[in-house]
């Protein structure tokens, strides 16, 4: 994915929390990308790439970087990483499993209200059903995301 905008910098994996951890990125590189304080990008570093927005918090832009991330790239707080971020120019697509996908295909309204949401509450909803271990916990928030969007519910 790489793009002619793309900027690398050096930087180190810092904790932002308990759990949480981020990447601070230099003020130059988000006014380079031109997309404003919050820009979508693709970010690559230890040879992984995935896509994100690059977040302000406390006057630093600052890339987080989940534990599932970190895991799939081999990395640590604490690390320093070469890191790379280019212009996410390509749409963002939620993968709807097809048990929510026949669901809402049998409530409209439920499927519109689906329809309107952005990616990220898209992922909300769907990331609990796609990652349920049991069946009928799976079941059970099935059928709580279809009642929240047909209710308009949807934080």
């Amino acid at each position: 994915m790489r793009h002619a905008d793309a900027t690398r910098f050096r930087a180190v994996l810092e904790p932002t929390g308990k759990t949480a951890t981020g990447i601070e990125v230099p003020g130059g590189v988000v006014v380079g990308l031109g997309q404003g304080k919050k820009p979508k990008v693709a970010v690559t570093f230890a040879g992984y790439t995935y896509r994100t927005t690059i977040a302000s918090l406390g006057g630093r832009s600052l890339l987080s970087v989940s534990a599932q991330v970190r895991a799939e790239a081999g990395v640590s707080a604490g690390d320093e990483l070469d890191v790379v971020v280019e212009p996410d120019l390509e749409p963002h697509e939620v993968e709807v499993p097809q048990d929510l996908a026949t669901a809402l295909a049998a409530d409209p309204g439920a499927q519109r209200a689906f329809d309107a949401l952005s990616f990220s509450k898209k992922r909300w909803l769907v990331d609990p059903i796609r990652d349920a271990k049991q069946p009928q916990t799976r079941e059970r928030r099935l059928d709580k995301a279809v009642t929240m969007l047909r209710a308009g519910r949807v934080p």
